[in-house]
């Protein structure tokens, strides 16, 4: 038998202040303890700091806590608290999430469908991170997540890149790259109007650039991007945008870093950032406005632009 601990704290909150009684018990929620009565809640051993900061908290305010260290006595102890962690509930409503989605993406427009996408992956990173004992339902989630990016980029961007691995990327010199031509997909989302930026702002000011209709027909001689097989693409857990800014050693500006987690968040989700939502806004407001793709690059690098002047942007 596979030896299963836990760490257990048991807790009698403070009476007051409310405030502190209410974020405890929102953070013992958020963690996805098990209860095994009130006031007693259960985490993997492996979890057990989780426990020590919560307690360290409810000791400051007057209440009491203490974390020690539970053993199954036997099977079925071990299936019985085991049970208090199954998330197929959760799965459950995940997937029906998931699946309706995927049934309204031919009636959604491009913007509604990206952010109704990326809650939908913020849910499952959110139910992944406290599904502390994994199984089938998990991988068929993930499963679920991936027919649903294929379809929608088979519906809203076609030829969007799949990440090469993680390698260290070749510093190159931005001299080297004036005046060149630069190939991506045509009508650019987030990633692409943020790396057609990058080039004009801080690599290759006389850039022209090529939209393509079939990435398979870029002309020889261009430098593509944010598709497969283009020079500058994802790799690893990088956006194009963050590839391409670290290439060619941009990435320590802090008002660059700034930009490129708002370009990460809304390109591939991932942890939220406060510019995110406004940005996604604009540029979904300016994508619809402008139908010839250069004149949509000059009004979206006024955007970013502005977001890289703003303050606060240190």
């Amino acid at each position: 038998m596979l030896r299963f601990m836990w760490a257990i704290l048991i807790v009698t909150l403070p009476t007051q202040p409310n405030a502190v009684r209410l974020r405890i018990w929102r953070s013992l929620k958020a963690l996805g303890c098990a209860a095994l009565r009130d006031g007693a809640f259960l985490l993997p051993s492996e979890q057990a700091s989780l426990f020590e900061t919560l307690a360290a908290e409810v000791r400051e305010h007057g209440g009491s806590a203490s974390v020690m260290t539970l053993s199954p006595r036997d099977d079925a102890q071990r299936h019985q608290i085991l049970a208090q962690f199954d998330r197929m509930a959760a799965y459950t409503q995940w997937r029906e999430t998931a699946t309706a989605l995927h049934l309204e993406l031919e009636r959604l427009g491009a913007t509604e469908a990206r952010r109704r996408l990326r809650g939908v992956v913020d849910a499952l990173q959110n139910l992944r991170r406290i599904d502390y004992y994994p199984g089938p339902a998990a991988e068929q989630a993930e499963a679920d997540l991936a027919a649903l990016r294929r379809e929608f980029d088979a519906r809203f961007s076609k030829g969007e890149p799949h990440a090469l691995a993680e390698d260290d990327l070749p510093r190159l010199d931005r001299a080297k790259f004036q005046g060149k031509g630069w190939a991506t997909r045509a009508r650019p989302w987030v990633d692409r109007m943020a790396c057609a930026w990058l080039i004009l702002r801080f690599i290759d000011s006389d850039a022209v650039f090529v939209w393509l209709e079939d990435t398979a027909k870029a002309p020889r001689g261009v430098l593509g991007f944010d598709y497969d097989g283009a020079r500058f693409t994802h790799i690893g857990a990088r956006v194009s945008f963050e590839v391409m800014a670290a290439s060619f050693d941009l990435e320590r500006d802090p008002k660059l870093q700034r930009i490129a987690k708002a370009v990460h968040y809304l390109d591939v989700g991932g942890i939220p950032v406060s510019e995110a939502a406004g940005l996604e806004t604009i540029l979904g407001g300016l994508r619809e406005i402008h139908i010839d793709d250069d004149k949509l690059i000059a009004a979206t690098a006024a955007v970013f632009d502005a977001l890289y002047a703003a303050p606060g942007a240190q």
